[in-house]
């Protein structure tokens, strides 16, 4: 695979970077390498520097390339799930002893392995609100390594001024880590912005369809890329080919349905201000959101999320869930279906009780690409 590429504008590099023609039959397409092992050219003769597929893959090398094109970082690195990606992150960067300030909105996934996991090799961390720097300057002890950030955040779609974070952390001697999943590299770049490693949960829009699981990180310094491409071989939470491949043709298309999803959430979030039963509604990209600003610098779009709180309380939310029939009641987002859940039963279970536990009257929206008149028509049955 090559990582020349022949343009630097997004769209153009989601379709060429890491595609490059099949040698052997010049398929435009990369081959699903669907291969455990590879003969070698004599001990220790490599070809192209393949010899085991958990080491290296071709499929999964196309993917990685692509995906470090495409957050203009020097080194990609896909695994089988986005928390297989944190874990490794976690693992490459810390030591018992260490320290992390991780947001007060996390994904509850994200939280459980700082609570139930890091924490019992002796990893401490502490919660900040990201979205103001200050309070994260505060967070900071001597012993920490790390600064963890969802722009926006899943689920109260809070924004981190990442410029401004990432000055405190270097500051301190501490690493930035931006989860990037609801953006995408499409819509926001945080490695050209000051952090120092992307986190993605690759199941969501770069997939695009509901049909794969992944995760990712990239960063933009070499030897860290060479740190964690160690610890990814040693530790073996891979992508698998066939899963690479999903993403890669996901990838190809990311670029036009983020703008169908920004449009369409832009439409369902000035809908839902003006219903008698919302009480809140949370997307960056209306005027009154208190991130609104630092989001219309840093992004490019406001992305396909939508969070609202509804009157009544935490039943009538539940019951907004299952009364929707375009938005289909399920976990995950990003994918071309529009989706509803109940954050606190649901994706964010694990957070109750905790500094991160969500509002129990929240629904969060992941807004898909169909007709938006549809997706508004059945918000409206829905909340009756």
């Amino acid at each position: 695979m090559s990582d020349t590429h022949i343009s630097q504008h997004f769209e153009t590099l989601a379709i060429h970077a890491g595609n490059t023609a099949d040698p052997l039959t010049g398929a435009v397409v990369p081959p699903i390498y669907q291969v455990s092992t590879y003969k070698q050219d004599g001990v220790g003769g490599l070809r192209g520097g393949y010899e085991y597929s958990r080491s290296a893959n071709p499929t999964r090398t196309a993917l990685e390339e692509n995906l470090a094109a495409l957050e203009g970082g020097r080194r990609g690195l896909a695994f089988a799930s986005g928390l297989a990606a944190e874990d490794c992150l976690l693992r490459t960067l810390l030591s018992p002893g260490d320290h992390v300030v991780i947001p007060n909105d996390a994904y509850g996934g994200t939280f459980r392995l700082f609570a139930k996991v890091v924490s019992r090799w002796g990893v401490d961390w502490s919660v900040a609100d990201t979205s103001d720097p200050a309070a994260v300057r505060a967070a900071i002890t001597p012993k920490t390594k790390a600064v963890w950030v969802e722009t926006p955040s899943n689920p109260l779609l809070g924004i981190t001024d990442i410029p401004a974070v990432a000055q405190i952390a270097r500051e301190a001697g501490a690493k930035l880590v931006v989860d990037n999943t609801f953006a995408t590299p499409y819509l926001q770049q945080p490695l050209a912005l000051g952090a120092d490693v992307v986190v993605h949960s690759l199941t969501k829009y770069m997939g695009g369809h509901s049909d794969v699981v992944g995760g990712a990180l990239v960063v933009g310094d070499q030897e860290l890329g060479e740190e964690l491409a160690y610890h990814q071989n040693a530790m073996g939470a891979v992508a698998g080919p066939f899963d690479s491949w999903l993403v890669l043709r996901g990838a190809k298309t990311l670029a036009v349905r983020m703008d169908r999803h920004s449009e369409n959430a832009t439409k369902v979030a000035d809908m839902l201000t003006r219903h008698p039963r919302v009480s809140r509604v949370l997307y960056p990209g209306l005027p009154d959101h208190p991130g609104h600003e630092v989001a219309a610098k840093q992004m490019k779009s406001f992305g396909g999320m939508v969070s609202f709180q509804v009157t009544g309380g935490e039943e009538a939310a539940v019951e907004v869930c299952n009364r929707a029939k375009v938005f289909t009641l399920g976990e995950s987002l990003g994918g071309v279906e529009s989706l509803i859940e109940h954050p606190g039963r649901m994706t964010h279970a694990s957070a109750a009780g905790s500094a991160l536990e969500v509002p129990a009257d929240l629904v969060r929206l992941s807004v898909g690409i169909e007709n938006v008149d549809d997706l508004l028509e059945d918000l409206q049955q829905a909340l009756g």
